[in-house]
C-alpha cells in the first residue's frame, strides 16, 4: 500500500453541501414534528387556519424528515463513500451539483404546496405531479453520477456499502415512477392511474419499500462504511454482508401487503405479505449482528467515543424495529395494533433510533474530514446530543406502545349485549398522557439537533479551506 496525491481530488464540495443541509432540514423537520405532536396535546395549536392544521402539516413533517433530512444524509454519505472506496472522483461535478440544487428545489416545493393542501393523498408520495417529475429527473441524474463513478473506479472490487447504496437508488426510482403514474387535470391536481384495491396495493408496495429501500437499504450502505471506519476494525464477516444484501433485497419488496390486512385486498396477497415480512427478520438481524460483531475487540471505545455510540445504538434500534415489524405483520397481532399509536411508535423506533442516529453519527464522522479538522469542535456536545437523542427516542417509543395497546384493547372491548364498551372519545382521553410524553420525547430529540448545529458551525468556522482541499486529494493506491 502506498499513498499518493491524486491530481484529481475527490469532489468534497457536494458532500459538504448535503451534509450541512442534513443538519438544517433535520432541525426543521423534527421541530415541525414536535409542533404537530403538541397539536395533539393542545388542539388550539392548530390555530384554526387551514395551512397550520395537523392534517396538512403532518405530511410536510414526514416529507421533511424522510426526503429532506434522510435524503440529504444519503446523498452526502453515498457521494463520500463511493469516491473513497472507488478511489476516484465523482464522474461529473455539474451533474452532482444538479442533484444538490434539484433536491433542495423538490423540498422547497413540498414546503410550499403541502400546507396549501395540494396533495395526491398517497402516504410518503403526497407531492403532486410537477414536483414528482422533478424528483424523478433528479433521481435518475443521481443514479448516473453514482453508477458512473463506480464504472470509472480505480479498484477492482466494489465495496459492499456501494451494493446497498446502488440497490437503494435503483429500487427507489422504480417505486417512485410506478406509484406516481397519474392523470393530471390541472397544474396541482392529478388522479392516480390505478383504482380501488389495485391503487392501494401499488401504494403500499411503494410505501413499505420507501421504508425498505430508502430508509433501510440506503442506511445499511452507511452502516457498512462508517461502523468499521469509526471502530477502526474490519467488518465482522464480509461473506455475511453479501448474504445479507441479496436476502434483504429479494424479500423486502414482497412485504407491502402487511399494511392492508383486513381490507379489500385479496386474502392470498395479505398472507403473502405477512409470510415475507416474517422471513425478513432473518436477513435484517444478519445485518444487525454483522454491524455489532464488528466491534469485537473494540467495545471499550464506546466509553470515550460518542460518535461510535450513535452508530452502535442505531444498530440496536434497527434490530428492535426489524423484530417488531414482522411481529406486527402477523394478522392476529395486526388486528390489535393497526390504526393505533403502536404503529406510530414502530415507525419512530426506526426513524429516530435507526435512521436519524446512524445519519447523525455518519455526519459527525464526515464533517472534520470534509473540512480538514482533526475532530469536531466539542466531543462533550456530541455526548450531550447522544443522551438527548437516546432518552428522547425511548420516551417517544414507550409512550406510543402504551397508547397503541390501550387504544387497541379499548376499541375491541364489548359488553355482554355486543355493544362497544368505550366510545372513541374515551379512548382518545386515555391517550392524552401518552401524547404529552411523546411531545416531550420529540422535544428532547430535536434539542439535540440544535447542539449538533452549533457544534458543526464551530467546526466549519475553524476550518482551513486549503487543509480541507488537501484532505480531498489523499488517495490510497494499491491492490485489494
Amino acid at each position: 500500500m502506498s499513498t499518493a496525491i491524486s491530481p484529481t481530488a475527490y469532489n468534497y464540495k457536494v458532500v459538504r453541501q448535503f451534509a450541512i443541509m442534513t443538519v438544517v432540514w433535520g432541525i426543521l423537520g423534527m421541530g415541525l414534528g414536535v409542533f404537530i405532536a403538541s397539536q395533539l396535546v393542545w388542539p388550539q395549536l392548530n390555530l384554526d387556519l387551514p395551512w397550520t392544521s395537523f392534517g396538512r402539516l403532518r405530511p410536510l413533517h414526514t416529507n421533511l424528515v424522510i426526503f429532506a433530512f434522510g435524503g440529504c444524509a444519503l446523498f452526502a454519505t453515498s457521494y463520500y463513500v463511493v469516491q473513497r472506496t472507488c478511489q476516484t472522483r465523482l464522474i461529473s461535478d455539474s451533474m452532482a451539483a444538479f442533484t444538490f440544487w434539484g433536491w433542495q428545489a423538490v423540498i422547497v416545493g413540498a414546503l410550499i404546496t403541502l400546507p396549501m393542501g395540494y396533495t395526491t393523498t398517497k402516504e410518503y408520495a403526497e407531492l403532486e405531479w410537477p414536483i414528482a417529475i422533478l424528483l424523478a429527473i433528479v433521481w435518475v441524474t443521481y443514479a448516473l453520477v453514482f453508477f458512473g463513478t463506480i464504472v470509472k473506479r480505480k479498484t477492482k472490487h466494489i465495496y459492499v456499502g456501494n451494493w446497498f447504496y446502488g440497490a437503494f437508488i435503483v429500487v427507489t426510482a422504480m417505486l417512485h415512477i410506478v406509484n406516481h403514474i397519474s392523470l393530471p387535470v390541472s397544474l396541482f391536481k392529478s388522479y392516480s392511474a390505478y383504482a380501488g384495491a389495485t391503487d392501494a396495493m401499488i401504494q403500499w408496495w411503494y410505501g413499505h419499500n420507501a421504508v425498505g429501500f430508502f430508509l433501510t437499504t440506503g442506511f445499511l450502505g452507511m452502516m457498512y462504511y462508517f461502523v468499521p471506519k469509526q471502530a477502526e476494525r474490519p467488518i465482522y464477516s464480509y461473506r455475511l454482508s453479501i448474504v445479507h444484501f441479496w436476502a434483504l433485497i429479494t424479500l423486502y419488496i414482497w412485504a407491502g401487503p402487511h399494511h392492508l390486512h383486513y381490507t379489500a385486498l385479496p386474502d392470498w396477497a395479505q398472507s403473502l405479505g405477512m409470510v415475507m415480512s416474517i422471513i425478513l427478520l432473518a436477513p435484517s438481524w444478519g445485518g444487525m449482528i454483522n454491524g455489532m460483531m464488528t466491534l469485537s475487540g473494540a467495545w471499550h471505545k464506546l466509553r470515550t467515543d460518542p460518535i461510535l455510540r450513535f452508530l452502535v445504538v442505531s444498530l440496536a434500534f434497527y434490530g428492535m424495529s426489524t423484530f417488531e415489524g414482522p411481529m406486527m405483520a402477523i394478522k392476529t397481532v395486526n388486528s390489535l395494533s393497526h390504526y393505533t399509536d403502536w404503529t406510530i411508535g414502530h415507525v419512530h423506533a426506526g426513524a429516530l433510533g435507526w435512521v436519524a442516529m446512524i445519519s447523525i453519527g455518519a455526519v459527525y464522522h464526515m464533517i472534520p474530514k470534509l473540512y480538514g479538522r482533526a475532530q469536531m469542535h466539542s466531543v462533550g456536545l456530541i455526548n450531550a446530543h447522544f443522551w438527548l437523542a437516546t432518552i428522547g427516542t425511548v420516551l417517544y417509543i414507550a409512550s406510543m406502545w402504551v397508547n397503541g395497546i390501550t387504544q387497541g384493547l379499548m376499541w375491541r372491548a364489548i359488553n355482554d349485549d355486543g355493544t362497544l364498551t368505550y366510545s372513541f372519545v374515551e379512548a382518545l382521553q386515555a391517550s392524552h398522557p401518552g401524547y404529552i410524553v411523546r411531545a416531550l420525547g420529540g422535544a428532547f430529540f430535536a434539542s439535540g439537533m440544535l447542539l449538533m448545529a452549533y457544534n458543526v458551525l464551530r467546526t466549519v468556522r475553524a476550518a482551513d479551506a486549503t487543509q480541507a482541499e488537501e484532505a480531498a486529494k489523499i488517495v490510497v493506491v494499491g491492490a485489494h
